[in-house]
This record gives structure tokens, C-alpha cells and sequence, in this order.
């Protein structure tokens, strides 16, 4: 429980840092003040992730949890649509190039056909 806490706590301040870096990383003993900070997260002694979690994350995230469930299942709606419809594009495009080429390449199939004579066409073994 205690790591799980950590590296929920962890991901969001990466999330956080990622977007706010540009902004705040020219603050003098900013990387500092991070390496610190993470390892005030990770001390076993400080247990800052636990608290961290426990003061804001479950707090919130037991507060929005109907809203997030909402959202949830209307992902996985969305993402089945969204997977028929993009799998129908794709046979169709895979259908279209297929005619395609089987219309391009009709006169090279028959001359390719019409140069083997009856006795080559007679060689070829049936497989049931």
C-alpha cells in the first residue's frame, strides 16, 4: 500500500512538473528543491507520499468517484465505436486495393496465364 501511494503521488507530480517545468525550472535551486522533495516522498521516516495521499489524492478522488465512473464507462462506448469504425475504413481501403490492383494487373495475370502451355498446366500436381 505504502508503494502503490508513493507512485500514485509520484505520477502526479511528474504530470504536474512535466507541464509546469518550462515555467519554474529557471527558479534558483529548483532542481534541489525536487531532488528533496522526492525523497521526502520516498523516506520511510517523513512518509510524505502517504500523507500526501491521505491529506489530497483519496480525498479527491473519493469525492469525484461517480463523476470519474461516469466517464469511465463512456470511454469504453466510445472506444468500442470508435474500434468498429476505424476496423470498417480499414477493410474497406484494404478491399478497395485489392480491386485495384486485381483491374491493374488483369492483363499481366492473363499473359502470365496464356504463356504456360497445356503440358506445364498439366505438371502441376492436384492437391485435394
Amino acid at each position: 500500500v505504502r508503494w502503490m501511494m508513493y507512485w500514485i503521488v509520484f505520477a502526479l507530480f511528474m504530470a504536474t512538473e512535466t507541464l509546469t517545468d518550462l515555467f519554474i525550472s529557471w527558479f534558483p535551486f529548483y532542481y534541489e528543491v525536487k531532488m528533496a522533495f522526492i525523497i521526502w516522498l520516498l523516506c520511510p521516516y517523513t512518509r510524505g507520499a502517504s500523507l500526501i495521499y491521505r491529506k489530497v489524492v483519496h480525498p479527491t478522488l473519493s469525492s469525484k468517484e461517480k463523476e470519474i465512473d461516469t466517464y469511465i464507462i463512456r470511454i469504453r462506448e466510445r472506444s468500442y465505436e470508435t474500434v468498429v469504425h476505424f476496423g470498417k475504413r480499414g477493410f474497406n481501403m484494404a478491399a478497395a486495393a485489392a480491386v485495384q490492383a486485381a483491374t491493374k494487373s488483369q492483363g499481366a495475370l492473363a499473359g502470365r496465364l496464356r504463356s504456360f502451355s497445356m503440358q506445364d498446366l498439366r505438371s502441376i500436381p492436384d492437391e485435394a
